[in-house]
């Protein structure tokens, strides 16, 4: 009898309500500020060309964390550590550790704070008061994030249907007086420059730079993490699942950059175009709420932000209890949470200035070790193929990465010389994907030297 029920629990697979569930708290985890203020500021650049710009952007802005979430399902994997542990356990703990400092404490999570101050209380604030008040809310804010990131089996109550239903809400409730009510018509809008020729690739660049697919590496422990915590234990069921549950989420997220897109170019019918997508937004909420309309944006940031603050903070800790399991989760989800604390308040910019240019050291290597996963099954995930795929690639992102860093390091005599090497050599390197043809390179002298050693097996095994 127990073992009967222990073989019901080994294939026990989510309902419906399940994938919905997970779907809203994965894009919670995803829905930032910053999802939110790109498609309005695209959209008010694209003007008419709307459409295809939009088009472009779901493609990068959807399709490569799409791809991420698939990755950690198709490769049954546990999350960033384990899939690039293809290539070795070294590469491994440096990408991950990286990976996560960077989307972590030392750039993505101060920064959810100090966006959700600039927009949602910054307006109500003097300006003399505005050091001790970023002062306060920081404090406030991380606190709040620290609190209920500390138990990562509730962050499906938390983010899934708490936070992210009211975050829709509230939003729900602006795009709907858009569109009831538009401040102007697609038809006849203006168009900048950038979106006048190459509208659909103009977009699919601004996709590709909101950095979605490092975080869906990043938050796919938390995905399996709660897939399990619902009673699901097989490898292959939670593989299914979790791609189920991230079509959801995706899903979700493409529906809703593009409402915020074409509102974007209506807003143009009442406002010339803004410097950026916040002062946007305020702009927008103003029209159509007066007063109130503060109140409102500043309740959407907030929340938006702080329940990818809670994910993030969860996502980095669990991760760093499986690099190093005698340090307790409690320990990493407070000390993230001061460090992002603290640099939220002092430093912020000068954090940024160099975390970029590791962002662009990541990107390259996070995509291709994401479409290798994917593909993996061709090549039995045999690491030589990883190997050389990642290694030619490492090239072009270390020139990436200087290419973005601060004047003090891109002007130095070797930074200038592989900088010239890049935009003589490799391909797309202008838009910031030069990794394009090496990591092609690469992979297929893996595959070579994949085959070779098949064929060589098979001499040593008496079959020709």
């Amino acid at each position: 009898m127990r073992r009967h029920e222990a073989l019901e629990n080994e294939k026990k697979k989510l309902k419906f309500s399940d994938y919905l569930m997970i779907g809203s708290m994965l894009f919670g985890l995803f829905f930032g500020a910053g999802n939110l203020i790109f498609p309005v500021h695209l959209g008010q650049e694209a003007g008419m060309n709307v459409f295809w710009a939009n088009l472009g952007f779901l493609v990068t802005g959807i399709g490569l964390p799409f791809l991420g979430v698939v990755a950690i399902g198709i490769s049954q994997s546990e999350g960033v550590f384990q899939l690039a542990s293809h290539v070795n356990r070294h590469y491994a703990y440096m990408f991950t550790i990286l990976l996560y400092l960077v989307i972590g404490p030392l750039y993505a999570i101060p920064r959810l704070a100090t966006t959700s101050y600039e927009i949602g209380i910054a307006p109500f604030i003097h300006e003399d008061k505005g050091t001790l008040a970023l002062a306060i809310f920081s404090c406030l804010f991380f606190l709040a994030a620290w609190i209920l990131a500390r138990k990562p089996t509730k962050l499906l109550d938390y983010i899934g249907k708490i936070l992210n239903p009211l975050f829709l809400i509230l939003l729900g409730v602006l795009l709907i007086m858009v569109f009831v009510r538009p401040m102007g018509l697609i038809a006849g809008a203006e168009i900048q420059p950038g979106y006048q020729t190459n509208a659909f690739s103009k977009g699919f660049i601004e996709g590709y730079n909101t950095l979605d697919a490092l975080a869906s590496l990043a938050f796919g422990i938390v995905i399996v993490s709660t897939i399990r915590d619902r009673g699901v234990k097989d490898p292959g069921i939670i593989a299914i699942d979790t791609i189920k549950s991230g079509t959801i989420s995706i899903a979700a997220m493409g529906a809703i950059y593009s409402m915020l897109a074409y509102m974007g170019t209506m807003s143009l019918g009442a406002f010339t175009l803004s410097k950026n997508g916040g002062i946007a937004l305020a702009q927008i909420t103003n029209y159509y709420f007066g007063t109130y309309g503060s109140v409102i944006l500043a309740l959407i940031v907030i929340t938006a932000c702080l329940k990818t603050a809670i994910g993030l903070i969860s996502a980095f800790s669990e991760t760093f209890v499986q690099l190093y399991p005698s340090i307790k989760y409690i320990t990493f989800a407070t000390g993230v949470s001061l460090l992002s604390c603290l640099l939220s308040n002092i430093g912020l910019t000068k954090i940024i200035h160099f975390s970029i240019p590791v962002l662009m050291f990541l990107y390259p290597l996070a995509m291709t070790l994401i479409l290798l996963s994917i593909i993996g099954g061709l090549f039995n995930h045999d690491s030589c193929v990883y190997q050389m795929t990642t290694y030619f690639t490492l090239v072009a992102s270390i020139i990436d990465g200087i290419n973005a860093s601060p004047d003090i390091i891109r002007h130095m005599g070797a930074s200038q010389a592989l900088i010239r090497f890049g935009e003589k050599y490799l391909p797309l390197f202008s838009i910031g994907m030069g990794w394009v043809l090496p990591a092609t390179i690469g992979f297929i002298i893996g595959l070579i030297w994949h085959r070779g050693k098949k064929r060589e097996k098979g001499f040593a095994d008496g079959r020709p």
